[in-house]
């Protein structure tokens, strides 16, 4: 008889200190040695975690209101535009905004960028952040200009908020041109001189639940540091299968979440301003998915190593600017951790734009906090739509 759990039969065992809690790189060792059956009667949440840039990201700032009263049009925080058009004192930075005087296009590929991404940070270690607003005067908030410093503490709300994070599986990327070029994968060098890529594999939280059958509104999750949760799927959420030539399933691809979490319970460790040369700021974000073992099916995906898990490989050179979608074929993510990969015939050295260490740190961690009983499951109220919905995004011209 197969096994059957709930959510909260679950969680009766975790508050009672008596759940069977691994990592995805631990149950894949626990399978291999005796099989399905017996380790999904065993094993209850199976933990997972990546540590990579998502520049989907940002945060909802409430400052507080000021004496006399203001209603803030336009808001600046160590000179970042942040859009106000919300509230009176309610503004939403996003992390890859750079200042106004910034170049965007810069001939200066090697300049530091200092962007949303690293004011989220700022505010996370406790630095003082620049506060600048300016607006029209009214009856009910007559002032109209404001300097000022913040710190974390001295906000009323920080209320991390990313459209778009975790995203199921990623490119492999390369550059077949003559010349080296600049891309949120880094710098990819001419000739295919190197190879990037940024999923964390085996212990990636959406390639163990290809299918979302445990992850939806509702998913607590960590997130930077703290406990999140998924409130909607991500913007371009188009979840797939890559396939091989004999059109059998291969690897999740395509899925994203939409996450939410108080900065305020954060850590600048899990949420780390970033800066790519010839591209601009980014967030690099710490997030970890419990996935609950309700039956072997949900074990068979939680369990794939990284030789059973494949990533797209794109010409960068050739695809992103000309919105292409052909590949160059698949490759393990055991290849990629290789450090080399073959393209074309060639040999090419590889290598992370994420951390695999971090990425096994937050999913150890979350272990620990589901064994302390610190860290429940949040069930669903409706799960996300998998790759049988057969959605397709939409182009612009």
């Amino acid at each position: 008889m197969s096994t059957e759990r709930t959510y909260q039969e679950i969680n009766e065992r975790i508050k009672a200190g008596k759940a069977v809690v691994l990592t995805a790189e631990e149950v894949i060792g626990k399978v291999r040695e005796q099989g399905i059956t017996k380790t999904a009667k065993e094993v209850d949440v199976v933990t997972t975690g990546t540590f990579s840039p998502m520049c989907s990201s940002g945060v909802f700032l409430n400052f507080g209101h000021t004496k006399p009263r203001m209603r803030m049009s336009r808001v600046w925080l160590n000179d970042i535009p942040a859009y106000a058009g919300i509230a009176a004192v309610d503004a939403f930075l996003g992390a890859t905004e750079l200042p106004e005087q910034d170049p965007r296009n810069s001939n200066y590929p090697g300049e530091f960028r200092y962007g949303g991404a690293h004011i989220i940070e700022d505010l996370v270690a406790g630095k003082a952040v620049r506060l600048k607003a300016t607006s029209y005067g009214t009856d009910c908030y007559p002032r109209t200009k404001l300097e000022t410093t913040i710190t974390l503490d001295s906000i009323n709300e920080a209320i991390l908020f990313n459209p778009r994070n975790c995203y199921q599986n990623y490119n492999c990327a390369v550059n077949s041109t003559d010349r080296i070029i600049y891309t949120y994968m880094g710098a990819l060098k001419p000739h295919l001189g190197n190879a990037t890529y940024s999923t964390s594999g085996q212990l990636s939280p959406l390639l163990k639940d290809p299918y979302f059958k445990t992850i939806g509104i509702g998913t607590r999750i960590f997130l930077g540091g703290g406990i999140g949760y998924v409130v909607w799927n991500g913007t371009q959420h188009f979840p797939s299968f890559l396939k091989d030539d004999e059109g059998r399933e291969l690897t999740g691809t395509g899925g994203t979440l939409s996450v939410i979490g108080d900065l305020k319970q954060m850590s600048p460790r899990w949420l780390v301003g970033t800066s790519y040369v010839g591209y601009g700021a980014t967030l690099t974000v710490g997030m970890g998915i419990p996935i609950p073992i309700l039956n072997e099916e949900i074990l068979v995906y939680a369990a794939k190593a990284d030789e059973e898990l494949y990533a797209s490989i794109v010409d960068y050179g050739d695809a992103y600017p000309k919105g292409k979608s052909e590949d160059l074929g698949y490759v393990s993510y055991a290849q990629l951790k290789s450090g080399s990969i073959k393209v074309l015939g060639k040999e090419v050295p590889a290598s992370p734009v994420s951390s695999y260490f971090r990425a096994r740190e937050i999913a150890s961690t979350l272990k620990d906090w589901m064994l302390k009983g610190e860290f429940l499951l949040g069930e669903p109220s409706q799960l996300l739509p998998g790759p049988e919905k057969g959605l397709q995004g939409k182009s612009l011209s």
